[in-house]
């Protein structure tokens, strides 16, 4: 075949670590004093190290090590001074906070976000919802509290819980907590950012009465499900108008009562609508304080909520968040901190390409073509160019050798 016509000065690695803007890096560095008493690995060496781990699905600080030693004469196309020794890495993993990688994070979701925001809506409520969910990850040993039965042997694994905000339209987190897997989820209530007009949709697990009241005070709209042993009182049934959806059953107003540590402190009014979903045969009830806004775009409010399941599947499927590098808790963190990174990267190069590719497909793609030397966004845009200018080729000389 002919010399590509894809080949570029940068290798795939390059071009995706060309997306961070190192100078930003290093000013963050220098707010959290991350490289104080530090003489050759730095934050950005750092930064750039576990990202290569993370695209090439790095299992353990010595592959990472022995890898990153095959690229002598290639680490100046990704800006990168020092190549670590696994000790090294180690020691970094463990000392340097994973805060640095946090505010990394969050500086380039402030950047990249007028790319990622999905301006297309059917309903004008769409960019206004907040998805909030937690996803548990397991740990290989007892380093964070883990949720369940002691096992027989009496040896137990940890579990970190990523507690997790997303906006519907950007499908990538703009908030993030970790706790322990024991920690309830309506403890992350507490560190949500709701601007008002907001509508937050979480599941039952996060029912409290007292942020329900909170958010009604501040006027931050929400959408839940309602627990099965909730205690209410019925004040009024909502007519039901013809032109509603099939499946809303039921629409009433209800008062609940606010309660701390088992103390009476006030009743609410909320609205509880009755859903039955055909396709599963199930009845679905959902509280909420949106009164005036129709009955069966509640209940489709509340299926938004798949978007961030999806986004915890894409997360868990695409990145090594089985293997951890380190056994302490701020590396671990460190790690599912890259690995945030590296999904906002992709889901940046998604959204810019016209060319419809799976995003697994894509993970996979430059995960494979790491250190090749290929123009990352034309051949995403036309992968078949060169196979079809070589197929012509060699159809035209065998039809003049006819």
């Amino acid at each position: 075949m002919s010399k590509s016509s894809y080949f570029f000065g940068q290798s795939v690695f390059g071009q995706l670590i060309s997306f961070l803007d190192l100078n930003k890096v290093k000013a963050i560095s220098n707010k959290r004093m991350s490289d104080h008493y530090v003489k050759k690995f730095d934050t950005s060496d750092h930064l750039i190290s576990m990202l290569f781990s993370t695209f090439a699905h790095c299992t353990s600080l010595r592959e990472v090590a022995a890898s990153m030693l095959g690229l002598k004469g290639k680490v100046s196309h990704f800006q990168l001074k020092h190549i670590p020794y696994r000790s090294t890495l180690s020691d970094a993993n463990k000392r340097r906070s994973h805060l640095v990688f946090q505010d990394v994070y969050y500086s380039l979701l402030k950047e990249y976000r007028p790319i990622i925001s999905d301006s297309r809506q059917t309903y004008s409520w769409e960019n206004r919802i907040e998805i909030i969910d937690s996803s548990t990850i397991s740990l290989f040993k007892d380093i964070l509290d883990c949720v369940g039965r002691k096992p027989i042997t009496g040896k137990r694994k940890g579990g970190i819980k990523v507690h997790t905000q997303i906006n519907l339209q950007e499908n990538v987190p703009k908030l993030i907590w970790f706790s322990s897997a024991t920690t309830h989820d309506k403890q992350f209530l507490k560190h949500i950012k709701m601007e008002k007009g907001r509508i937050a949709v979480f599941d039952k697990g996060y029912n409290d009465y007292k942020t329900f009241d909170a958010f009604t005070e501040k006027g931050v709209f929400f959408v839940t499900r309602l627990k099965s042993n909730a205690a209410y009182e019925t004040v009024t049934e909502n007519d039901i108008p013809s032109y509603m959806d099939n499946g809303v059953i039921k629409d009433e107003i209800i008062r609940v009562d606010v309660k701390e540590h088992g103390t009476y402190l006030k009743t609410i009014e909320l609205r509880k609508v009755a859903y039955w979903d055909d396709e599963n045969k199930r009845c679905f009830e959902f509280v909420t304080n949106l009164h005036g806004m129709n009955a069966g775009h509640i209940a489709l409010i509340y299926k938004k909520r798949w978007h961030i399941e999806l986004l915890f599947k894409q997360l868990k499927q695409n990145f090594p968040l089985k293997f951890f590098l380190g056994d302490n808790e701020n590396a671990i963190k460190i790690q599912i901190w890259c690995a945030l990174i590296v999904n906002l990267l992709l889901t940046v190069i998604h959204k810019q390409i016209t060319r419809k590719w799976a995003f697994s497909n894509l993970a996979g793609f430059c995960r494979l073509h790491l250190f090749n030397y290929i123009h990352l966004m034309k051949f995403l845009e036309n992968p078949d160019k060169d196979w079809l200018k070589e197929y012509d080729t060699q159809l035209q000389l065998k039809f003049n050798s006819s």
